[in-house]
């Protein structure tokens, strides 16, 4: 029986708002791919992004356009040629990944882990507010090890002191979302390290980020928008301390698995981060962040509600997915 392939559109409410440094939104539009073949259903979910010129309506559209690919039986080497990097490809490499696994018996785990995995750590998001706000979030999740508290505005200095003050032993990640510039990020730069910040996210605009190779970077300096698959690291290497790999850039977790690789190889350390989305998102991540130093899974956190055998998240950390949810 050929593979048949359908897309959907889901809505899934956010707990308050989730604000940044580009706007601010109530919910996560998704897209779940599936691949049904001889009985099983592989599922994949992507979040369209529109920084990345994606709307819902051209992701559908380009999952739509693979499905001949698909039902004449391509996998996911050839996804990798036939689809450019992004949400629609994502969707339909971890549907793939998702199929394969239920169709042989052999978890997704057993292939792309090199030890069983285990439960990680996660960074929680404090979302983009006034000082005062912020504080009150970083004071009431203090507990947590790791903090990313989202900048891009008049008041980052401010910011950065009162979530410092607010939670004195958690380690924060500053993740501006290109929303610092060539006159601010050197004095920035410098407040954080003054803060003990663990790393800094993507600082300035993708294509306007050459100063980071000419000033000192007191604190590790993360790409995030400016680099979505592995040809990218090569041209970066001057410029950043580590690198965000999203599924939802890299198009999958097949170009996610090389690139991952190759930033090892390069020295980077690597980052496993995500869209606001539900735990089918988050699954293939967390088994790609086994080995990674930071992990920013903690998108289904930040929703109302999540899928049925969601992945588990205790007070610190995210354990991996069960055979119920995804791989």
């Amino acid at each position: 029986m050929k593979p048949i392939l359908s897309a959907e559109t889901e809505a899934w409410p956010i707990r308050g708002a989730f604000t940044l440094s580009r706007g601010s939104k109530t919910e996560a539009i998704v897209v779940v791919c599936r691949i049904a073949r001889d009985g099983c259903t592989g599922l994949g979910e992507c979040v369209p992004y529109a920084r990345y010129g994606e709307s819902v309506q051209s992701v559908m559209a380009q999952i739509e356009a693979v499905t001949p690919l698909i039902e004449q039986g391509g996998g996911r080497n050839k996804l990798l040629h036939a689809m450019a990097p992004g949400a629609a490809r994502n969707a339909v490499d971890c549907a793939l990944w998702d199929l394969e696994a239920k169709l042989t018996g052999i978890p997704v785990q057993s292939l792309v882990c090199a030890a069983p995995p285990r439960p990680l750590p996660t960074c929680y998001t404090i979302s983009l507010d006034d000082p005062d706000e912020m504080a009150r979030q970083a004071h009431a999740n203090a507990f947590r090890p790791l903090l990313k508290v989202k900048l891009g505005g008049e008041q980052d200095e401010d910011i950065i002191h009162a979530v410092r003050s607010a939670a004195p032993d958690a380690g924060i990640i500053l993740d501006a979302n290109e929303g610092w510039t060539q006159d601010t990020v050197h004095d920035l730069m410098a407040v954080a390290a003054q803060a003990g910040v663990a790393l800094i996210e993507q600082p300035l605009p993708a294509g306007q980020d050459e100063i980071l190779e000419r000033i000192p970077r007191p604190v590790p300096v993360c790409a995030d928008e400016s680099v979505h698959v592995a040809a990218d690291l090569e041209r970066l290497r001057e410029r950043y301390d580590a690198i965000n790999i999203k599924l939802d850039k890299t198009g999958g977790l097949t170009e996610a698995l090389t690139m991952r690789d190759r930033a090892r190889e390069i020295g980077y350390s690597v980052m496993i981060g995500c869209m606001v989305a539900t735990s089918l998102s988050m699954a293939p991540a967390v088994l790609l962040a086994q080995e990674a130093q930071y992990v920013d899974l903690d998108g289904p956190l930040l929703l109302t509600r999540d899928r049925p055998h969601g992945l588990h998240y205790s007070d610190t950390a995210v354990s991996p997915p069960e055979r119920e949810l995804w791989g």
